[in-house]
């Protein structure tokens, strides 16, 4: 986890959690005192962790927990009071996160911390697996689209025009995509 947004507003907290941070070797740590500044600062950077002490002072955080955690690649702990933190927790815990009753312990935040690393993990991980996914499926359609152009331009069945793609990607050191996508420049508008 490389950065890490804090929005309390006390700077005792804040520093004690930038402390502990620092020592779970996140390098970019930043720290608000509101939720005003916090939506203003979302706009211009997005950070891996975002961590709120509620309540602040204009709102309680609640609604700018679901927000952040609902954008992007990110893990969200929101500190409330424990007599808050039934009810806080059973509606945002759905949007995946993470809530920690105050009075809180270096030791119990230590471990919050550690499983929001492990969860950013896990997310960044499944983001990128998604994004491969996603490419590859676009390479596909691609492919498949230069094939239907091949089969009604030269009369082509589908296993030629495949083996025709795979051949010419291999002999020109292309991949399928980059062919297929000539193909179609040369080929989709003579249709």
């Amino acid at each position: 986890m490389d950065s890490a947004l804090i929005i309390s507003y006390s700077n005792k907290v804040a520093d004690s959690l930038a402390e502990i941070l620092a020592q779970a070797s996140v390098a970019d740590i930043t720290t608000l005192s509101n939720g005003g500044e916090a939506r203003r600062m979302l706009i211009e950077k997005e950070f891996d962790l975002y961590i709120i002490n509620t309540p602040l002072p204009d709102e309680f955080g609640e609604s700018l927990a679901l927000n952040i955690a609902s954008k992007g690649i990110n893990v969200v702990i929101l500190l409330v009071k424990a007599e808050f933190y039934d009810e806080i927790s059973a509606r945002v815990e759905d949007y995946g996160v993470i809530t920690v009753a105050k009075p809180i312990s270096r030791t119990l935040f230590w471990n919050a911390l550690k499983l929001a690393i492990a969860a950013h993990k896990k997310l960044k991980a499944i983001h990128n697996e998604n994004t491969k996914l996603v490419q590859k499926i676009e390479d596909i359609r691609i492919i498949d689209r230069a094939k239907c152009v091949l089969v009604s331009r030269f009369s082509l069945t589908e296993p030629e025009a495949h083996r025709y793609i795979e051949k010419k990607a291999m002999d020109s050191r292309m991949t399928r995509r980059k062919v297929a996508e000539e193909i179609l420049v040369m080929y989709e508008n003579d249709i």
